[in-house]
């Protein structure tokens, strides 16, 4: 049986980021940089790699610099190009032209199931992706891939999940499931953000999802929760009423770059796997400690 191929991702990207302010009144969290690239960036290169060129961003008033990186810029261009920066000039005219934005305004910010529904008129009757805008897998894993190889198999919506500890299960949607053959994992049941002593496993949901359009009609039905929000995960039980859902555990590091403390790490990790500043990096943090250790120390 034929499967209606997956052309489209959204990228819901318009919430506020609270958690940073003041420094995302003016700035977006999704493009604060990881040493020199936008955390967005690396969530549309995931994309491409996984054949995926067409991307839906739901935005709000507030996340224009989302748009000016992925257009071009004909005054920076020039400028390089008379400089004879000719590398960088040429990565700057890749991000320009790397994917097929469409930009979709969520007046309101009323959840991520609402996000969703946002998209709904640029999606269509389409299957497609939605991977959140602060999440990063790591590189070189193929997580998305196979989670199209699973939709391509089954023709069923895919969710990524990935372990955590058992004390942190009341963060995330946890899921209930079973395997159905290598690799492939079915799912039986959806917990928002239980108690350690309700989740039904460590498994939680990871922040990339490939959706029937069907997901569509159980936003529509799915009633705001707290905060007058729609969650996707309440939807997605609807949607598990009638339709099955896979699941596939991802391989590699998952990069939260959602809250100050982990979008630090996330920096650090990445810069000390550079062999330009990785080196003299790590030095210095073994100085700085050094440093602090011997400032306790005293008496």
């Amino acid at each position: 049986m034929d499967r209606q191929k997956v052309r489209k991702a959204v990228l819901p990207v318009a919430g506020w980021g609270t958690r940073f302010l003041p420094a995302t009144k003016a700035m977006p969290k999704e493009m604060f940089p990881i040493i020199d690239k936008p955390v967005i960036q690396f969530i549309v290169e995931e994309l491409l790699e996984a054949g995926i060129e067409n991307a839906i961003f739901v935005t709000g008033r507030h996340k224009r610099p989302i748009e000016h990186h992925f257009d071009i810029n004909t005054d920076l261009e020039r400028h390089l190009e008379e400089a004879g920066k000719n590398e960088v000039l040429k990565n700057i005219r890749e991000i320009s032209h790397m994917v097929n934005p469409i930009y979709v305004r969520q007046k309101r910010q009323l959840g991520l199931g609402h996000a969703v529904l946002t998209a709904e008129p640029a999606v269509g009757q389409e299957p497609f992706i939605v991977s959140l805008g602060d999440i990063i897998l790591e590189k070189g894993s193929d997580n998305l891939s196979k989670m199209l190889d699973i939709y391509n198999r089954y023709g069923r919506s895919v969710i990524a999940l990935f372990e955590v500890p058992e004390e942190e299960v009341n963060k995330y949607g946890i899921v209930d499931v079973e395997e159905t053959e290598e690799g492939v994992l079915k799912v039986k049941e959806l917990v928002e953000k239980p108690s350690p002593d309700e989740a039904p496993s460590n498994l939680a949901i990871v922040g990339r999802y490939i959706f029937t359009p069907g997901i569509f009609e159980k936003l529509r039905k799915t009633k705001p929760g707290k905060g007058g929000e729609i969650q996707l995960t309440d939807a997605m039980k609807l949607l598990l009423e009638e339709e099955e859902i896979y699941a596939y555990q991802i391989e590699g590091k998952v990069y939260d770059t959602g809250n100050p403390l982990d979008y630090l790490k996330t920096v650090f990790e990445f810069a000390l796997k550079r062999e330009d500043i990785g080196a003299e990096l790590r030095e210095f943090i073994a100085n700085l400690l050094s440093t602090q250790n011997q400032l306790i120390d005293r008496p």
